[in-house]
Order: C-alpha cells, then structure tokens, then sequence
C-alpha cells in the first residue's frame, strides 16, 4: 500500500474561500458576520474538487490513500481572532472529514487547530478531541507561529505548549509540524516560511528536554525536514556541545517526509535520516505544482522519486507504508478495519 502521510484540500471550491474572507472581514462584528452554515458544500461540490485534482492524481501516480487535512495556507491564524479561528476550524475540519466519509478508502482525516497569536495553546484541545474522539481523525497539524511568520509567541518547547502535548499523548495522535501563510514580506509562505519553520522547530527541540517530559510525542517535519538532513553535522555537533547527548536519540520522536521535489535530495534524506523516520509524503496539490523541464514530469510526484532510491523492497515498504502506520495507529486501527 502506498500511503501519502501529507496531503491538503487545496482544491477545495473559491466559495469556501470567499466565506472565509467575509468570516474575516467581519470578525469584529458579530450582527454581519457569515453563518457558518453557509460554508456547506454539497456532495457534488466536494466529489468535482477531489475527483477533479487529488484523486485523479493519487490514481494516476500510483497511490492508495492519503492523510487529508485543510489547506494548510488557509488556515491562516494571523488573521481574524480566536473565536474566528475556532469556527473556521470547525467549518475545515468538518468538510474534510466529509470529504473522507465520502471516499473512505482514499482519504484520512487530519485535523488543523484553532490556533490564534497570543492564544494558550490549551485553547485548541478540545477541537482537537472533538476530532479524533468524535470524528475519527488520525492526526493534526501544529502550527508554531499563528503569527503568520512573525514569530512572536513562544517557541515550540515553551511550556506553554504543554497542555497540547499532553493531550496528543493521551490520545495517541501524531502531529506534524505545520507553519500556515506567512504576513511577513520578508518570507515566502511556500519557499522560505515553511522551511524555515521546519528547521526552527527542530533546534528549538534540540534545545530541550521535550521527549524528556513527553517520551510517547510523536511529531512529523514536513518537507524534508526543512535544512535538518542537509545539515546534519552541523546539529549533531550541537546536540553534543550543547546538551550532552547523541542527536540521533531524538529520532525515537521526530519523523520526516518526502516532500523534497527531487531526486538528488530524497536521496540524500535517506542517506542521512534512518529508513525508519523516513515517511511518504508528496503535498500534491500544494507548493509546487508544474512539470520539471529536464524531464517532463510533475515536481510533487515524489513516489517517482522513492521508487528510484538504492533501497531493498523492505525498506520502501517502510517508506510506502509501515511507517505511516507505526506513527498513525489510529490509522492503522481505521485500515486493520477495512480489511487493509
């Protein structure tokens, strides 16, 4: 089984964005803001964007499932305010879990929070709850600056992140670390604010006695890991210098994903990072989305890439599949259901 651990509904129909953004411009005025039964889709809305976009692909590449969550872009938690954010949490949530009930062998929930600047990150615990206790989905994305790229809470290992962490531990769930538009003209969202927020949230828990106070956490470093696999001396040699331990005992927590869109880098990925903390991952339909000139393919169809990597068949079922499922349990809980 090929199983995509990254996946976003970016396809999702302009009027759930335009509801979003009359959501927004009237979030400080309750008597005009929009119902949040007007951002219903209908099956036939819902069934046009994936049949048309992410389905078609997951077909076409070669994929079985994938983990599906809202478009990471939108989620967007610099804008509006809490109670805002709680509802359009809600609203996202909702439609991808609709999303997955209508195609449940191909699609697997995964949660965004209700983050906001300045908001406790315990504020998002019950969202979070209410999805996986009552909605069945297998996992969330944190993002570690609802700021939108100015960075102005706390970092990642800040004890104030505690209460979230304990929660994903009490339930089980992974999260992968997951930065939304950047507002700041000074970072790209896709090409430097993401990247940046991978590599940032690694040295802030190389930094820490994270896995210490929370030995069950488990987190996902999207994209590669950001400049982690590429500079792995450089953070090893930290990790000596400054807190006394190997780097590699932080593996037993921290994951990465394939979403690096060429050969060359998923190569190295795997030669840094042991197979075991390696999971498929492609984002389609996300960052990059054109054909690669020199050979004519898409840039985000990275099973190309694993299926060319000097691996024996059981270390690419790691990749494709194993380890999707040894960090998603309820994941694995859902497939062992379905007879998969």
């Amino acid at each position: 089984m090929i199983i995509d651990c990254h996946g976003h509904f970016t396809t999702v129909p302009q009027s759930f964005k335009n509801w979003r953004a009359e959501q927004v411009a009237h979030a400080d005025d309750l008597v005009n803001a929009p119902n949040p039964d007007d951002a219903q889709l209908s099956d036939d809305q819902l069934r046009e964007a994936i049949e048309g976009g992410q389905l078609r692909l997951q077909r076409e590449r070669g994929g079985d499932l994938t983990l599906f969550s809202p478009i990471a872009s939108l989620m967007s938690h610099h804008l509006g305010n809490e109670r805002t954010s709680l509802e359009w949490a809600r609203v996202s949530n909702d439609t991808v879990k609709r999303v997955t009930e209508l195609f449940p062998r191909n699609f697997a929930p995964v949660c965004q929070l209700p983050q906001s600047p300045h908001a406790p990150p315990a504020n998002s615990v019950p969202e979070l709850r209410r999805c996986v206790e009552q909605l069945g989905f297998v996992g969330c994305n944190i993002n570690p600056d609802p700021s939108g790229g100015y960075w102005t809470g706390k970092p990642f290992t800040d004890r104030d992140w505690y209460p979230l962490f304990e929660a994903l531990c009490d339930l089980d769930v992974p999260g992968m670390v997951h930065v939304a538009a950047s507002c700041n003209p000074n970072f790209h969202s896709t090409g430097a604010h993401y990247l940046n927020a991978d590599t940032s949230v690694f040295m802030q828990i190389l930094q820490s006695d994270l896995f210490k106070d929370f030995p069950t956490l488990r987190l996902i470093i999207p994209h590669g890991g950001g400049a982690v696999p590429y500079h792995w001396g450089r953070y090893r040699g930290m990790s000596l210098e400054m807190m006394q331990r190997p780097l590699e005992g932080l593996l037993n927590n921290i994951f990465f994903d394939t979403c690096v869109y060429h050969l060359p880098g998923v190569e190295l990925l795997t030669k840094v990072v042991p197979v075991d903390n390696v999971l498929f991952g492609s984002e389609m339909i996300g960052a990059v989305k054109g054909k690669d000139p020199d050979t004519g393919e898409y840039f985000d169809d990275t099973k190309r890439y694993v299926d060319a990597l000097p691996l024996g068949d059981g270390d690419k079922h790691k990749i494709f599949e194993a380890n999707a499922r040894r960090v998603f349990p309820r994941l694995d809980a859902l497939l062992t259901s379905q007879g998969r």
